[in-house]
């Protein structure tokens, strides 16, 4: 049954909220996208995963693949342009409490990013604490410095709390990250006033 506004009274007084069921990190990152688009703020989009198909079935619906591997590993999840600046960023869950385990993000993909960030573009990533319902933005610096520095397997929450930038749960946009590129970039159109994010 759809409840009004996501919310079903069980007694008087307690609430089971239903609004944020099935919502991923991923589907929320989609859903501010296609917000951005259609208001013309940016345009950045899911990169597909390369892949080769190798067995393919023709039937009367057309065809079907049966057997697909992957042609390269994958960069990042998504990338475009907000404002003329090129932007990068990798989006990852994880259910961990107290830290971001690395072997979440592979060591290519931290490359990309400090590819990124060298070249001028703006790079990051966008990580979800499940259980603590908190979703940060730490930029590439932050997570490049804290990789070459560090020898840890994770980065502590503590971490993100310090270096990252909490992103705020919204009805449209969903998760509204490019308030805080744009607050990062102090206003900046061109991207100029600050490097290596």
């Amino acid at each position: 049954m759809n409840y009004p506004k996501g919310v079903k009274q069980v007694n008087n007084n307690s609430y089971i909220r239903y609004d944020n069921r099935g919502m991923g990190l991923e589907s929320d990152i989609n859903l501010t996208n296609q917000y951005y688009v259609d208001k013309g703020i940016a345009y950045i989009y899911k990169k597909p995963t390369p892949i080769q198909v190798t067995k393919v079935d023709y039937k009367n619906s057309g065809m079907v693949i049966k057997e697909a591997f992957f042609k390269e590993p994958s960069t990042t999840d998504y990338n475009g342009l907000y404002n003329g600046m090129y932007i990068d960023f990798e989006a990852k869950e994880t259910n961990n409490a107290t830290a971001f385990p690395l072997a979440n993000i592979h060591m290519h993909q931290i490359e990309h990013i400090r590819h990124v960030i060298d070249n001028g573009g703006i790079g990051f990533v966008i990580v979800r604490f499940t259980k603590l319902n908190k979703t940060y933005i730490l930029l590439g610096r932050d997570l490049v410095d804290f990789v070459d520095k560090k020898e840890r397997k994770s980065i502590p929450i503590d971490y993100f709390a310090t270096n990252g930038y909490i992103i705020k749960d919204g009805f449209i946009p969903r998760l509204d990250y490019l308030s805080i590129i744009k607050d990062v970039l102090g206003g900046c159109a061109d991207g100029k006033k600050e490097k290596n994010y």
